[in-house]
Parts: structure tokens; sequence; C-alpha cells
């Protein structure tokens, strides 16, 4: 994590003047500073310093990119069937996490909601965040 490492402010501040980072509001300052942050990523034996910028450039750029391009909302179903399909997983496969049959087949169909504890289970399951279920 960067908070432990000790940063040179004078050689942060030489490369917070070169490369100039900022919120982004276009799509030359969104190229501009995903190059700068590739050039980096392909650095190696990179600086503290230098890992501070990359990080500063990865939130700038998640930040423009997550406005520009918002994900479209999907279903909590729609994401159990997605990820079963991903992992070549079947309803016999879910329906012990889940907790029986008959919920599992209504929550595949967009029947039934999936609960709170149904939710952290599945995440837990499939290794993703539990938002995708709720």
């Amino acid at each position: 994590m960067i908070a432990t490492l000790e940063i040179d402010d004078a050689a942060y501040r030489k490369l917070l003047t070169k490369s100039l980072p900022r919120p982004i509001h276009t799509d030359e300052e969104h190229q501009r500073l995903t190059t700068l942050l590739l050039e980096l990523d392909e650095r190696e034996g990179r600086t503290p310093e230098e890992d501070a910028l990359a990080e500063v450039l990865t939130l700038l750029i998640e930040d423009f990119e997550e406005k520009r391009y918002p994900m479209p909302r999907v279903s909590p179903h729609d994401s159990l069937k997605a990820l079963m399909e991903e992992r070549g997983l079947r309803h016999k496969d879910v329906w012990p996490v889940i907790g029986n049959k008959g919920a599992t087949t209504e929550v595949l169909h967009g029947r039934r909601s999936v609960s709170k504890a149904q939710a952290k289970r599945l995440a837990e399951f499939f290794r993703v965040p539990v938002d995708l279920f709720i």
C-alpha cells in the first residue's frame, strides 16, 4: 500500500508538474492520462512517487469512465445466470447455496428476489461483490 512508503515530496512534485493530473472532462484528456498510466504500468522498478502518481491517475480515469460510460444495472437473477453460464454450472450446482431447489428455480426465473443471506452466500460462493445479487 502506498501509505506505508516514504514519498520524496520534491520528486513527487516534479512528476505532478510534468503530468498535470486533474479531473478528466474530455476524451482527449482521458486518452492523455490513460497513455501516461500505461507507460507507468510498463515501467519496471517504479519509484514510490511513480506508484502514487499511478494510483491518482487510476482514480481519475475510473471516475471519468464511470460517469461517461455507466454500466447498466443488471438484475440479481441475470447476474446469477451469467455467473453460472460463465462457470458451466447448472441448477443442481447452486441450489445448495440458495437453500432449496424451488427457491433457486424462482430466483433464476426472476419470480423471487434474492434475500440478503442468499446474496451473501452467493457472493462467497462465486467470489464476487454481494452487490451483484441485491
